[in-house]
């Protein structure tokens, strides 16, 4: 009754780096756009982004973005629909962002460095970034059914995986890596955060203690 349950079994197909960046959207949600258009997209979500800094989530609407960047409120609603596609874009713009870095960016976040050095630059990456849109993240953190079948979170998972696999080859890659995530939860983060006062070099040095400890058999 009490033997060990076994472990997960290993995905069919071998994680490696993912050759694309995976997107929240739809893969017809963004259609090449022209250079003059592109700018425009940059320019409405880099005022979304500075109105969420400032104000909060909740303070994000379309006539406040129209507002900040200057434009009709017309060319905001063409753009991105409604307010939750604004929010969904931010995200996926910041997950581009993200992915890019840990994907080809320079060590150690990226290629280049050893396994643990690059999980540890990742947590403390990913950290970093919630701290800036953490009520960004908040409201659109996806009920519990899906939570972890978000693309954004696959990958980040998968990435987890793959650096664990190079590090503990015989260890149970893929809970340990949904353990290391849990970490770097939204939720947690604003707990800790705003909640407790924690501040985030604490959080930081943390995940540094939890890789180095998780790793230390490798």
């Amino acid at each position: 009754m009490s033997s060990l349950l076994p472990p997960c079994p290993e995905p069919e197909e071998k994680i490696g780096e993912p050759q694309q960046l995976i997107q929240l959207g739809t893969a017809g949600d963004e259609p090449c756009l022209r250079a003059d258009a592109a700018r425009n997209r940059a320019r409405l979500l880099d005022a979304a982004a500075r109105l969420i800094a400032e104000h909060g989530a909740a303070g994000v609407t379309m006539e406040a973005v129209a507002a900040a960047a200057n434009v009709g409120k017309g060319t905001v609603f063409r753009r991105f629909g409604d307010r939750t596609g604004l929010l969904m874009a931010l995200l996926d713009h910041a997950e581009q962002k993200m992915q890019a870095a840990f994907l080809g960016g320079p060590p150690p976040l990226g290629p280049g460095a050893p396994p643990v050095e690059r999980l540890r630059a990742f947590g403390i990456a990913l950290l970093r970034r919630l701290a800036d849109e953490l009520d960004l993240q908040l409201a659109a953190e996806a009920a519990a059914e899906r939570r972890y079948s978000v693309p954004a979170h696959r990958v980040q998972h998968s990435h987890v995986v793959l650096l664990l696999r190079q590090t503990l080859p015989h260890a149970d890659h893929e809970l340990l890596a949904h353990t290391l995530m849990g970490y770097l939860n939204p939720v947690l983060v604003h707990h800790l955060t705003r909640q407790c006062g924690v501040p985030m070099a604490r959080l930081e040095n943390g995940w540094s203690d939890l890789v180095d400890r998780i790793t230390a058999g490798g």
